[in-house]
């Protein structure tokens, strides 16, 4: 009698739901944390079919699972323990997991199924799992966004850098912008104020040969000091955008030999410039005057770093598809070394000496060549004078 007490008693406060059916099936007993699972009150449900616990497609299978195990003993639940779906009175589905045990009674037998209620686990599990996957994607989305932090970290190091280089290369410029302006403004300046005051000396004397002289190294200075300006002045527009090329049609032929002309002026004492033309067309379509510049600063180079006594050839050429000029000297070369940067803004070449310039012709030549859609080189070794050749596509 004790003992009976006892086991109602343990029954009855057992955490888990505890469930017993007949062997067809029947519900016999429920323990009241059974009832409160499956929120039933006591006797709602005592006599009706186990399944009525059970949501589709269970449901529907149950009895055949029972009848299975009573005609051929495969157990599929009894014995065992699994995770299963139960149906509430209010209709819902939630998850437990369930243990047979097949209970010989006197003369028959019952199932108790022990029942334990997996909903709070799921949900903690759900929640687990939710709160992982948003983890993960907040740890996604923040690589992401470390890694573009640190694209754009990269990208500004190298915006850094080049602003440096470019800093750096501009210091140089200046550099050499002071340095070539204080020789180059300075000898001229020099070299008039010295003839103005043996002019006024020559004055008194009369002497008109002397005058002469001196006034035409003024005249030479005041020309080189005209040129530098102008350089500058060609280097801004360029900066600045203004510079845009204006083709037109004209003969090269006629323009080649007036630009020859002009420059015969101006060579050293028996310098002699050669000027040809190869090809059966004449007429070009460029911008006259950037072509006049480009090639009047060439011959001009040509003319300053040869010798007295020597040949400057100038020749043009139209074939099928393109206009090409080339100047060629017997002066001193260039050096292979100064080679890559012979174009570089106030760039010049180490052997020239007291040679004036301003390092600005070459790039100024340059970027009037690009404007027109053309290309230019050069080939030359020291002591071995130098050629310089444009080149431009006939139909751009």
């Amino acid at each position: 009698m004790e003992s009976t007490k006892l086991l109602q008693a343990i029954i009855e406060t057992a955490i888990d739901g505890i469930i017993t059916i007949d062997g067809r099936g029947k519900i016999e007993s429920l323990n009241p944390s059974a009832l409160k699972i499956f929120g039933y009150e006591e006797g709602e449900i005592t006599g009706k079919n186990i399944s009525v616990l059970m949501p589709e497609p269970d449901k529907s299978r149950h009895d055949g699972y029972l009848l299975t195990y009573q005609n051929t003993g495969e157990k599929k639940i009894i014995g065992k323990g699994r995770e299963v779906k139960g149906l509430r009175k209010d209709g819902s589905v939630f998850p437990f997991r369930l243990a047979v045990s097949e209970v010989q009674l006197h003369d028959r037998v019952i199932y108790a199924g022990f029942i334990h209620d997996l909903s709070k686990e799921k949900e903690a599990e759900e929640f687990l799992k939710k709160y992982t996957a948003e983890l993960e994607e907040l740890v996604e989305n923040r690589t992401r966004s470390l890694k573009k932090m640190l694209c754009k970290l990269e990208e500004a190091k190298e915006e850094a850098n080049v602003s440096l280089q470019k800093e750096k290369e501009l210091n140089r410029m200046k550099s050499r912008f002071v340095s070539m302006a204080s020789h180059e403004f300075r000898t001229p300046l020099s070299s008039m104020q010295l003839s103005i005051v043996l002019i006024e000396k020559y004055l008194q004397i009369s002497d008109h040969g002397q005058i002469l002289k001196h006034l035409h190294k003024i005249k030479n200075a005041i020309a080189g000091l005209n040129s530098i300006l102008n350089d500058f002045l060609s280097l801004e527009k360029l900066d600045t955008g203004i510079v845009k090329p204006q083709a037109v049609l004209f003969d090269v032929v006629t323009f080649s030999e007036e630009l020859t002309e002009e420059m015969q002026l101006i060579t050293k004492e028996d310098q002699i410039i050669i000027y040809q033309h190869t090809g059966s067309e004449y007429e070009i379509n460029l911008d006259h005057n950037l072509l006049r510049n480009c090639l009047m600063n060439l011959i001009s180079n040509a003319i300053k770093y040869s010798g007295e006594q020597t040949l400057i050839e100038f020749s043009t050429e139209i074939n099928e598809d393109r206009y090409i000029f080339t100047v060629t000297d017997n002066g001193i070369g260039i050096p292979e070394e100064d080679h890559s940067a012979l174009f570089q803004p106030f760039f010049r070449a180490h052997n020239i000496g007291n040679i004036p310039g301003t390092g600005l012709g070459l790039n100024i030549v340059l970027r009037y060549v690009n404007l027109m859609g053309g290309q230019i080189h050069f080939e030359s070794k020291p002591g071995s004078g130098a050629a310089f050749i444009l080149s431009f596509p006939k139909n751009r």
